[in-house]
């Protein structure tokens, strides 16, 4: 058929009315213009991507939202402490006492250089040696006066047995100031012709030397009074041997400190230094506290223990007087801030989270927030704005009267307060969401309010209300089936362009720390981890997408809200 028979044929046949226009709906020329709008479908494509991203991504992540991923390293750990003693430790002989003003007295006289020294009525005499001092108190027996080797007992001295009297005439002859009879020592005081015998009687011994057992059976032992007694009476001697307990003890010397043997075999140890575990209920081997001391004595930083078969390597840290005795050792650890790699592609954060699995369930939150909210503040909107709308008069003075009152109201302060009570009150994270998510929608819901009045006073004149009211409808569904339907484009607008900015919100009272709780994620407290200079110089991986999905999904629903908001009123179209 040619050109000219087909024109025609239609000619022929006249055009209907339906044939002559296509008749579209306003939804459909809703349609069509906001799909003409470019802005608008890329708007679009960025939401329906952030939902499969927050949605569909966190139910094929192969990572749940708080998995702590760990690692093996190397760490420093504090395992005991070394300090050299400066304090005098004092150890009385059984049955004997010295008091604190016998101990100041002693003090005194050793800064002095003295070698005797008084406390009230008792006379006392120091026997020095290194790192210990023996205490004796001196009780006078009796005194004479020497002449042509006669000797002339003043009265008032004691009778001394023959054999006392005789030693001591000996001593004096002999010029001795000390000698010793059964056991037990005497002193000889010369001065001039007149001589004074006193009996030495061990009271104390005053000594910076620790005692540590080399077995933690023999702490108890080695710990009482009587065995340290005998152990530095031994030292103070210079006597290689004592007796304690009916047994028979060794004392040999090396380095300044003392190993004392029971049978050849190291019981006890006397050292200045200290050596403590950290570990209050932990016990150190004399074998590990000789080495410490060995590495202290020789300017050493490090030193090695054999266990086992094993090595274990340790180090020492000077602070003052007190060192600090560090173990390395392999541990687990929290894989915090690791770079993003083939299992983490956008790394881990600072609790050791995967960030990509915490940026979808974030997005979960951060959406929800949105939309709830807005449903929230729409639904009460939408109820006094048109109820005001409608009756006008008092009602509407009234209740425009409140939504003025509740815009007096500081947003930000109140949110910082409601976050800080939800603080002190403990409340869950899962409780916390609906919390924040009902007081963001209470704080938002008066411009939705005014929109709604305001288009209501504009239509409620309007012939189709006038016939409304004619055919006796009730005012309820005057209100919700004929003027809110009217009033939903501007609504439609108004929730999309504010989804973007109650996200926002959300984000920033995350970021303060008052808004979704560990172990919940959002994209707001994902970005509280970058909370100093360091972590964002350093770990962009962490705060960067975050914000970035952020941006995306506030121009996306930007967008869209402007292409609905072009959609509906073709007059704003450019």
């Amino acid at each position: 058929m040619s050109e000219q028979e087909k024109k025609a044929q239609l000619g022929a046949e006249p055009l209907s009315d339906e044939r002559r226009v296509k008749v579209l709906s306003p939804s459909m020329l809703v349609m069509k213009r906001f799909i003409r709008n470019r802005l608008a479908i890329t708007g679009l494509v960025i939401l329906v991507l952030m939902f499969l991203f927050s949605f569909l991504g966190g139910v094929i992540a192969p990572y749940s939202q708080s998995q702590v991923f760990k690692t093996y390293g190397s760490m420093d750990k504090d395992y005991a402490s070394a300090t050299v003693n400066q304090d005098l430790r004092y150890t009385t002989k059984a049955g004997e006492s010295f008091p604190a003003s016998a101990r100041a007295a002693f003090v005194l006289a050793r800064n002095k250089g003295q070698a005797a020294f008084s406390d009230g009525a008792n006379s006392y005499s120091i026997v020095s040696g290194e790192n210990f001092h023996l205490i004796r108190r001196m009780e006078t027996l009796a005194s004479a006066i020497t002449l042509k080797g006669r000797f002339n007992y003043a009265k008032g001295s004691a009778e001394l047995p023959d054999a006392l009297r005789s030693a001591f005439e000996d001593a004096v002859s002999a010029g001795a100031s000390d000698f010793t009879l059964d056991g037990v020592s005497y002193t000889v005081t010369h001065s001039g012709k007149s001589v004074m015998l006193a009996r030495a009687a061990d009271v104390a011994l005053a000594s910076m030397l620790v005692f540590d057992a080399y077995d933690q059976a023999d702490e108890a032992a080695v710990g009482t009074v009587n065995f340290r007694a005998a152990a530095l009476s031994s030292i103070s001697g210079n006597v290689a041997s004592f007796e304690y307990a009916g047994d028979a003890y060794e004392v040999q010397e090396a380095d300044g400190s003392y190993v004392i043997s029971k049978g050849g075999v190291p019981f006890a140890d006397a050292s200045t230094i200290i050596v403590n575990p950290l570990d209050a209920g932990a016990f150190l081997p004399i074998s590990f506290k000789v080495l410490v001391r060995d590495a202290i004595a020789s300017g050493e930083k490090t030193f090695s223990v054999e266990e086992n078969g094993q090595s274990t390597a340790y180090r020492l840290e000077k602070v003052k007087d007190t060192y600090a005795i560090k173990s390395s050792a392999v541990v687990q650890l929290i894989d915090i801030y690791a770079p993003p790699s083939a299992e983490h592609p956008l790394g881990t954060d600072n609790n050791g989270m995967d960030v990509l699995t915490r940026l979808m369930y974030g997005g979960r939150i951060s959406l929800m927030v949105g939309f709830v909210v807005v449903l929230i503040e729409l639904l009460i909107g939408v109820v006094i704005g048109g109820v005001s709308g409608y009756f006008g008069g008092v009602i509407d003075t009234l209740l425009m009267r409140f939504v003025d009152l509740f815009n007096c109201i500081p947003y930000w302060p109140m949110m910082i307060i409601a976050g800080a009570v939800m603080d002190s009150m403990e409340i869950g994270p899962y409780v916390r969401i609906f919390l924040l998510m009902l007081i963001l929608g209470i704080m938002n819901w008066t411009t939705v309010a005014r929109i709604v009045r305001g288009q209501i006073l504009s239509l409620r004149e309007q012939d189709f209300m006038v016939a409304t009211e004619a055919t006796g409808i009730r005012a309820s569904r005057r209100i919700f089936r004929h003027l809110v339907p009217n009033v939903m484009p501007l609504l439609i607008v108004h929730a999309t362009m504010n989804l973007g900015n109650i996200i926002i919100t959300e984000a920033t009272l995350s970021f303060l720390g008052l808004g979704v709780k560990y172990p919940l994620a959002s994209w707001g407290s994902i970005i509280n981890s970058a909370t100093n200079l360091h972590v964002m110089t350093n770990y962009w991986f962490i705060w960067i997408p975050a914000g970035i999905l952020i941006l995306l999904t506030v121009l996306g629903f930007n967008f869209v809200g402007d292409g609905l908001r072009d959609a509906f009123d073709p007059r704003m179209k450019r």
